[in-house]
């Protein structure tokens, strides 16, 4: 195995380098995380501290292999930055490694080890066709390519927590490749960037001026300045195809995009769009997002295909594709009460749920199959319910299936009765047996339009996530409403595969 730069891999900041208190404080959120992960797949007392560690060489060298420390000089280190929790840690890592079991494949992405052996294994890949993901998010849209093969060489976003759970997941690519920033401070050095020969560009520039009445060209409108640098990447990189993803509002100036890319300097592609629904990829919820093929002028003539055949293979593909409905997704998670502590959404509790906790659920669906590749997650992660007042557990307990603000159930209780015209929708009950609504990123404000179909809260963001079609094995990283943000803004990752496996054809 090649010498590596520790940074490009490790989940874990050298202590030697820990100068300041929010960069200790985030090395022992990962610890935290990494040691709820043995506790609840092993059963051991998280609060446990033992009178002596008599395998205490062991120990090290697991921390070592771990990368909590860089070497086994770096024990006493370590106990200063952990201080009060470090005998508790080093506790639990010592009756852990006492029972001398296979490690769990949820632990390999805390572990430096595995995340070097991942990476080394990336870096000597000169086979697999290559992509770029400009406005990555939490990686929907790569999973759905990684899980076709397809190596990720350049992502890219401007929000940090994005960046975190993008890395911690796909862990096989380098974090220097991982790129947080504003793709316009990267751009016009994108070409230096990658220095690879980039098959496939994906991504969803965020646009805020895309309204069926915004008439002038989209590319000049401020508000869609992200599109613009879309553009630009595509033009330098020269892909040989590219997916873009955006909201159906697109749709109202789809020819101008067109024109856009027939008007790259030195490149042309041919370009097709088409508005798809995700509960056509079998994702259980009603997404509607137009998805932009392009293929270079070039690469049409050589595989005698233009982006209107591609598109309509994915169309075709989609008609032989099983529909699944809310329950599918969500029905093997546990039951849970809402969360009753204000501001304390870190907390986790029995009753309420946990950010990371063995996997109790009964068989899981076929839909669940799935999303995870036929194989049952032994952890869950992320399934934690909100905090939910009085008032609204109350409405929720009331409403049936499919009730909105305006129903005669909660007539006397409803809040916003005054101004039932504007807010009809500010609580809805999800129907079992039919797909979902739309999942957005509104829900980190609150889950109201996303009430349990027959428990008495919101979704939490493993069911969000279910309902995107992420695998039970992606653990969304940062604060807890931020959880449901990232959860929201992404592209579906069955739909992606699908995409992926077309398209991969003609590389």
């Amino acid at each position: 195995m090649e010498k590596l730069n520790i940074e490009i891999y490790s989940v874990f900041s050298d202590i030697n380098k820990l100068n300041t208190i929010s960069s200790k404080k985030a090395f022992k959120k990962i610890v935290r995380d990494f040691l709820n992960c043995i506790c609840e797949l092993y059963d051991i007392e998280k609060n446990v501290v033992l009178p002596e560690i008599e395998n205490k060489e062991e120990v090290l060298e697991f921390l070592v292999k771990t990368g909590m420390i860089k070497n086994k000089s770096q024990f006493e280190d370590l106990k200063e930055v952990l201080k009060k929790e470090f005998k508790n840690v080093i506790s639990i890592i010592s009756i852990y490694v006492k029972k001398n079991i296979p490690i769990d494949k949820n632990l390999n992405k805390f572990i430096d080890y595995y995340r070097k052996e991942e990476v080394n294994r990336y870096l000597n890949d000169k086979k697999s066709p290559t992509v770029v993901d400009f406005f990555c998010g939490a990686g929907g849209m790569s999973l759905g390519f990684h899980q076709n093969g397809y190596k990720i060489v350049l992502a890219n976003d401007i929000e940090k927590v994005c960046t975190e759970t993008y890395s911690f997941n796909h862990y096989e690519i380098p974090k220097n490749r991982i790129l947080n920033d504003d793709i316009k401070n990267i751009i016009d050095n994108i070409d230096d960037i990658v220095t690879e020969e980039v098959d496939v560009i994906i991504g969803g520039p965020p646009c805020q001026g895309f309204s069926m009445a915004n008439r002038q060209r989209i590319i000049d409108d401020p508000r869609n300045i992200l599109y613009k640098y879309y553009v630009k990447g595509v033009e330098k990189l020269k892909p040989k195809l590219f997916v873009m993803e955006n909201v159906k509002g697109m749709l109202s100036v789809a020819e101008q995009v067109k024109e856009d890319f027939h008007n790259l300097e030195s490149v042309d592609y041919d370009v097709d769009y088409h508005l798809f629904n995700a509960k056509d990829f079998s994702v259980p919820q009603n997404r509607q997002r137009l998805i932009y093929i392009g293929i270079r002028k070039d690469i049409c003539k050589k595989i005698n295909k233009n982006a209107t055949n591609i598109i309509n293979e994915i169309i075709e593909h989609t008609k032989q594709m099983s529909q699944y409905t809310l329950y599918d997704a969500i029905g093997d998670l546990r039951e849970l009460e809402p969360f009753r502590t204000k501001n304390a959404t870190e907390v986790d509790t029995e009753e309420s749920g946990k950010k990371i906790e063995k996997n109790i659920s009964r068989e899981a669906s076929e839909y669940a199959n799935l999303i995870n590749n036929d194989v049952i997650n032994s952890l869950v992660f992320n399934h934690k319910a909100r905090y939910n007042n009085d008032r609204d557990i109350e409405i929720f307990g009331r409403m049936l299936p499919g009730d909105k603000s305006d129903s005669e159930r909660i007539a006397d209780i409803m809040p916003y009765k005054s101004r039932s015209n504007i807010f009809k929708d500010k609580y809805y009950k999800l129907k079992p047996n039919d797909i979902c609504k739309t999942i957005t990123a509104h829900m980190k404000f609150d889950c109201n339009m996303y009430i349990h179909p027959n428990q008495a809260r919101g979704l939490t963001p493993r069911e969000a996530a279910r309902v995107q079609s992420y695998p039970d094995d992606y653990m969304f990283c940062g604060t807890y409403t931020k959880t449901y943000m990232q959860i929201g803004n992404s592209v579906p990752p069955l739909m992606s595969r699908i995409i992926a496996k077309i398209i991969s054809k003609y590389l």
